[in-house]
C-alpha cells in the first residue's frame, strides 16, 4: 500500500500504459481519476478498479477540458499528490517532410501542449499544499530515435527536458518531477510505431530490445509507483528508462 491515503489523475489512462498505471495505483491504495479522450474506455478501466477510480472525457490539448478535469479531481478528491501526464500520440512512420502539418500539429498538442495545461492547471495547487509528484511518461525516443518518427522523437525529447526544468523550478516548493522512457508496448500505438504489424516487423524490433520484449502496462505501473511513491522522496528530474535495455 505505497500511495495509501494519496491521490492521482492518470491522463491517457483508458488503454495501454495509462491503464497499467491507474491499475497499479488503485491496488497500493490511492484514489485515481482515469482521464481519455475516448470517455467509454476510461469508464471501462475505472469500473474493473472499482470504488477507489472514477473516469472523464478529457482532451488534454484544450484548456477547457483541462480546466474541467483539474476542478473534477480535487472537487472528488479534495487535494490531489500525483499527476500522470500519460497521454500521447504518434504520426505514422515517414520520411520528416512528408508528415502532414495536421499530424505534426496534432503531435505538438497532445504529446507538449498537454504538459503545460497541466501545469497551469495544477501546479499553483501543489505549490499552496508544498508537496506533489508530476511523472511524464516520455519514450526511448527521446535519447535514442528512430527514423522516420523524427517530430514524434523531438516532441517526446521536449519532455525530457521539460521535466528536468520543471523539476530544478519546483523542487524548493516540495514538488518532485520525473519521467519514464518506456519502449514500445503491447498498446494502441504499437502498430503506429511499427508502420505494419507483422510477425516478421515484430521481430526486427523486437530484435533491438536486449530482454527479447516488449513493455507491459505492468512494467510501466510498478516504475510509475515508485517514482510518485514517498519511497523516491530523493528523486527527482530524472527521466527512468524501462526498456529492456533497448538504448545501451
Amino acid at each position: 500500500m505505497r500511495l495509501e491515503g494519496k491521490t492521482a489523475i492518470v491522463t491517457g489512462g483508458g488503454s495501454g500504459f495509462g491503464a497499467g498505471i491507474a491499475t497499479k495505483f488503485v491496488a497500493e491504495g490511492a484514489r485515481v481519476l482515469v482521464a481519455d479522450i475516448n470517455a467509454e474506455a476510461a469508464a471501462a478501466v475505472a469500473r474493473d478498479l472499482g470504488r477507489h477510480a472514477t473516469a472523464m472525457g478529457v482532451d488534454v490539448s484544450r484548456r477547457d477540458s483541462v480546466e474541467a478535469m483539474a476542478e473534477a479531481a480535487l472537487k472528488a478528491f479534495g487535494h490531489l499528490d500525483i499527476l500522470v501526464n500519460n497521454a500521447g500520440v504518434t504520426h505514422l512512420p515517414a520520411p520528416m517532410e512528408e508528415v502532414s502539418e495536421a499530424d505534426f500539429d496534432r503531435v505538438l498538442a497532445v504529446n507538449v501542449k498537454s504538459v503545460y495545461l497541466t501545469a497551469r492547471a495544477l501546479v499553483p495547487h501543489m505549490k499552496a499544499a508544498r508537496k506533489g509528484a508530476i511523472l511524464n511518461i516520455a519514450s526511448t525516443a527521446a535519447v535514442s530515435p528512430r527514423p522516420r518518427l523524427s517530430w514524434y522523437n523531438a516532441s517526446k525529447g521536449w519532455l525530457v527536458t521539460a521535466t528536468k526544468s520543471m523539476a530544478v523550478e519546483l523542487a524548493p516548493l516540495g514538488i518532485r518531477v520525473n519521467a519514464l522512457n518506456p519502449v514500445a508496448g503491447e498498446t494502441p500505438l504499437l502498430k503506429s510505431f511499427m508502420g505494419e504489424d507483422t510477425p516478421e516487423v515484430r521481430a526486427r524490433f523486437l530484435a533491438t530490445i536486449p530482454l527479447g520484449r516488449f513493455s507491459t502496462p505492468a512494467d510501466i505501473g510498478n516504475a510509475a509507483c515508485y517514482l510518485c511513491s514517498d519511497e523516491a522522496s530523493m528523486v527527482t528530474g530524472v527521466a527512468l528508462e524501462v526498456d529492456g535495455g533497448r538504448v545501451i
